[in-house]
């Protein structure tokens, strides 16, 4: 794992630890495990930030118990201070967790930051029946003509790795899921604070969208994957 984690660089590029962002995650991971009728008693997140997607989880699905692991010092030091009776949060590696075991296991804007994220997605395997992904979509036609959006993703986000749709999906196959259910989510036409490119590209994205969803994701980018897996 890139070491800005843990030394306090993300924390200081990304202080607010993209807590606004929380509500509209929490009600994607929310509607893809009702839609697919998903036991979701109790649930886990790797990688859980200062806590906003479970807190709001929390509130969205009132019988659930919820755990978040971070190895970030900062963003622990942060999330430890807002448990709650259901809501419990763990400072450490969950793959050394003493017989760690979820309904669903959640890896919200995760595996882009991971060295070697398939042997991480294989050592999470026995770790909950269900996994939950969200996946930033950072290649794109217009991402590799600028260039500058996928280096600026790596320098202040720490994305190592990038995906498309079809690759994404292949790479949790190969190692040893099953996908149940997949959707895009719209981070560049639902979320406020945009840039003014991102507000200028609202438009074509809508429209091209409406004509080919796999097109619009491919040619101008701005979304990410949502994914059920087992």
């Amino acid at each position: 794992m890139n070491t800005m984690y843990q030394d306090g660089t993300y924390f200081e590029n990304n202080p607010a630890w993209h807590e606004a962002d929380s509500p509209w995650k929490a009600n994607h991971i929310k509607n893809i495990l009702l839609d697919n009728g998903i036991a979701h008693e109790t649930l886990c997140e790797v990688g859980c930030g200062v806590g906003g997607i479970l807190l709001n989880l929390e509130e969205m699905l009132p019988e659930a118990r919820l755990s978040g692991y971070e190895i970030s010092p900062q963003a622990f030091s942060v999330a430890n201070t807002r448990g709650t009776e259901r809501t419990q949060f763990y400072f450490g590696d969950i793959t050394k967790a003493e017989d760690p075991d979820f309904d669903v296991l959640m890896l919200i804007d995760v595996i882009e930051h991971v060295d070697d994220y398939m042997a991480f997605m294989k050592s999470l395997k026995p770790i909950g029946r269900y996994k939950v992904l969200h996946i930033p979509l950072d290649l794109s036609v217009q991402s590799l003509v600028r260039v500058s959006p996928i280096l600026n993703q790596r320098r202040d986000l720490g994305h190592i790795h990038y995906f498309f749709k079809d690759l994404a999906l292949r790479a949790l196959e190969d190692c040893g899921y099953r996908i149940l259910d997949w959707r895009y989510t719209a981070s560049r036409l639902e979320l406020p604070d945009q840039a003014l490119l991102s507000r200028l590209m609202k438009l074509p994205r809508r429209l091209l969208y409406a004509l080919s969803p796999d097109l619009a994701v491919r040619v101008v980018g701005g979304y990410s994957l949502l994914v059920l897996a087992e």
